[in-house]
């Protein structure tokens, strides 16, 4: 059974995703060529145009999307993002959990380092993606590529070389009949060396179209079996970039329908994710991204942001990928820490805000339905949860549910007026309300009536003061802690201040927790610039976020801290309390 898009489109709009995907029995036909249920045999590592899209009982079929991640390559051209040989092998050995379908992992003949790691990532990660390295058109670079991967169970050479006048002219300073023969020789040496050959055409949307098909056939006809047209410096608009795709596709797909058409886009005006799905809507097979957008200037396609667009609306593009987008969070994490490249929080899919919320009116939305203001479920791409961020600007309706854990029983209306006003009095000194700042309000709201559920009870922990020490022998830390009417004190020494300093808070909690994730970003100029810490806990396998702001980053290390510790003691205690009820 065929559906057309339209058709399919309609019938998965109606039915609910699932993360397991099955065998599939209907397929859509799109773009210029159907695709039939898997063949028997399969000779190509990476060639699997079909698959399925399952949602709830319905099977539906789409193109598979072939990802090529190239962080290890493009993506460590940023300047100061160079890793050494153990972090690649991390990336990698994490893009393979991802389930990318290939791994750029280098340039081989660029240093000894780099043929290395390419060589060790061939060697070290099987039984997932094939592994492939950059070379220009050149018997040298294209040997390097070849001695570097030839160890990987499915290797491929990848060969660029301009076609666009500029390139021409002004770089390669040869004719355009000597620059494609040179293409030409460089596909046909690749092919004695191994059988799957890709060929980008550097620079492609700049190119004279005719001269571009004309490079494309010649390579084609040489041996490529992959065709790569990249947006070199992001001059491509999606509509533009689009159309260049389905006429290239339809004559590709005509000239050898084996050839798969690959994309590869730059960031440098902001389309690079819209021009990487123009293309998927119009026939491209395959997508080349790296995490978190990283790149040459402005960075390239979001591997995220491509496979989230795609499987979102999967009945536009009749399409999917083999990604597994719950590891999308933890391989980004782990990108931005070895490359000291910090994430911009309002970044799409993997910023710290992109599941946040802090307007009221989206607040009271969301608590209503996620639906409203949620297109994407956080988990589904590794978050946690999504997060109310409450502020000034929180409207009752999210402190109510806010504050509803450390409440006994429902308050008055007064009352509950009296709170939300204590609320916006701290909200406008805090900027932020954390839940251990709820405890507060509802501990003073308490306080003062003679049926004091608080009276007695267990309390969160404060920092009174704190002394930190730094130095190359023994960094220290000394802490004061308020707890309720109690006062502790302790010191400790770590490998570092914050080490020293959550060591010392450690012996005060008595908490089993590791610590996750710690991150500081400035949010504000200045010598009085405020800085913001973000850091993640794992307590018996639940994590837990502290967040803090001081223009003080060791004091808001400690609180950020206290505030984590603070969140496990108020889960406990509303689990005793569950229990009891």
């Amino acid at each position: 059974m065929v559906l057309a898009v339209e058709q399919a489109g309609s019938l998965l709009n109606q039915l609910e995703w699932y993360h397991e995907f099955t065998p599939v029995s209907i397929y859509i036909e799109t773009g210029f060529f159907s695709c039939p249920p898997p063949a028997a045999d399969n000779d190509s590592p990476y060639r699997n145009q079909t698959g399925y899209l399952k949602k709830g009982d319905m099977r539906i079929m789409g193109r598979k999307i072939v990802v090529l991640d190239t962080t290890l390559r493009d993506g460590e051209q940023v300047p100061g993002a160079k890793l050494n040989l153990q972090e690649k092998l991390r990336i990698a050995q994490q893009l393979k959990t991802l389930k990318v379908d290939i791994i750029e992992a280098g340039f081989p003949i660029s240093s000894q380092g780099d043929f290395e790691a390419v060589r060790r990532i061939a060697k070290e990660v099987v039984d997932g993606p094939v592994i492939t390295a950059l070379a220009r058109a050149v018997k040298a670079d294209i040997d390097a590529v070849y001695e570097s991967v030839k160890e990987a169970q499915k290797p491929l050479i990848h060969i660029v070389l301009g076609v666009s006048d500029s390139h021409i002219q002004a770089k390669l300073r040869k004719s355009k009949e000597a620059i494609m023969q040179m293409g030409v020789d460089a596909v046909k040496y690749a092919k004695t060396l191994l059988p799957e050959v890709q060929y980008s055409t550097e620079d492609a949307t700049r190119a004279d179209f005719e001269y571009l098909w004309q490079t494309i056939e010649a390579a084609v006809k040489a041996g490529a079996t992959i065709i790569n047209v990249p947006d070199t410096v992001g001059y491509a608009v999606p509509e533009e970039f689009g159309e260049l795709i389905r006429k290239l596709n339809y004559r590709l797909k005509n000239t050898n329908d084996k050839v798969l058409l690959s994309v590869h886009c730059h960031n440098d005006t902001g389309l690079a994710t819209a021009n990487t799905l123009a293309a998927v809507k119009n026939g491209a097979d395959k997508v080349e991204c790296t995490l978190n957008g990283i790149g040459e200037r402005a960075g390239n396609a979001a591997l995220e942001e491509v496979v989230v667009g795609i499987r979102l609306r999967a009945d536009y593009y009749g399409a999917y990928t083999n990604i597994a987008t719950r590891e999308i969070k933890a391989t980004s994490t782990l990108v931005s820490n070895l490359m000291g490249l910090e994430v911009q929080v309002n970044k799409a899919v993997t910023g710290d805000n992109a599941f946040a919320h802090s307007s009221g009116i989206h607040q009271d939305g969301l608590l209503k339905d996620r639906g409203t203001y949620e297109i994407l479920r956080p988990e589904d791409v590794g978050v946690e949860n999504m997060e109310l961020i409450l502020t000034a600007r929180s409207g009752r309706h999210a402190f109510k549910s806010a504050i509803a854990p450390f409440l006994h029983g429902q308050p008055s209306e007064a009352d509950f007026e009296q709170l939300f006003a204590r609320f916006l009095e701290l909200a406008d000194m805090k900027k932020e309300i954390y839940n251990h700042d709820l405890y507060h309000i509802a501990e003073a709201y308490y306080a003062a009536r003679e049926d004091n559920p608080y009276a007695g009870a267990e309390s969160l922990y404060e920092l009174q003061t704190l002394q930190v020490v730094s130095n190359d022998i023994f960094p220290s830390a000394s802490v004061k802690i308020r707890c309720g009417n109690q006062i502790f004190k302790d010191s400790a020494v770590g490998d570092g201040p914050i080490d020293a300093l959550y060591k010392a808070i450690n012996q005060v909690v008595k908490l089993d927790v590791q610590l996750l994730e710690y991150k500081i970003s400035s949010i504000s100029k200045g010598n009085e610039a405020l800085g913001r810490v973000h850091l993640k806990i794992s307590h018996n396998g639940v994590i837990h976020s502290g967040k803090a702001v001081d223009t003080d980053i060791i004091k808001a290390s400690a609180e950020a801290y206290l505030s984590a510790l603070n969140q496990v003691l108020l889960e406990s205690w509303k689990a005793e309390r569950s229990a009891v009820q």
